[in-house]
């Protein structure tokens, strides 16, 4: 489970970083900022498809790093990892001892 939420939020971030390169310039940049005339904070362009999926895909992200975060504390990555380790254990019993 805790592999398909790790894929999960790879994927949502790279649609979160193609979602912002393409969105345009609103305004003048940091230069804009400083001075410059800019809009207001909920400009006449706030509302549109791109701002809306960047909110949409960045509540989804926030969400499944907190689920992650919470699923690792409490400690469920080891559960699925037992199977692994008593696999280890038991090919380095069985493997032949390395001679010098």
């Amino acid at each position: 489970m805790l592999v398909f939420l790790y894929a999960l939020v790879v994927i949502i971030s790279v649609l979160l970083i193609g979602i912002i390169l393409i969105q345009p310039s609103k305004s003048g940049g940091m230069g804009a900022a400083f001075g410059g005339v800019g809009e207001s904070v909920f400009g006449a362009q706030a509302g549109s498809h791109l701002t809306k999926a960047t909110v949409v895909m960045t509540a989804v992200f926030l969400a499944l790093s907190l689920i992650l975060a919470a699923l690792i504390g409490h400690g469920w990555d080891n559960e699925e990892s037992k199977g692994v380790d008593a696999l280890v254990e038991a090919s380095a019993k069985t493997a032949p001892a390395a001679q010098k």
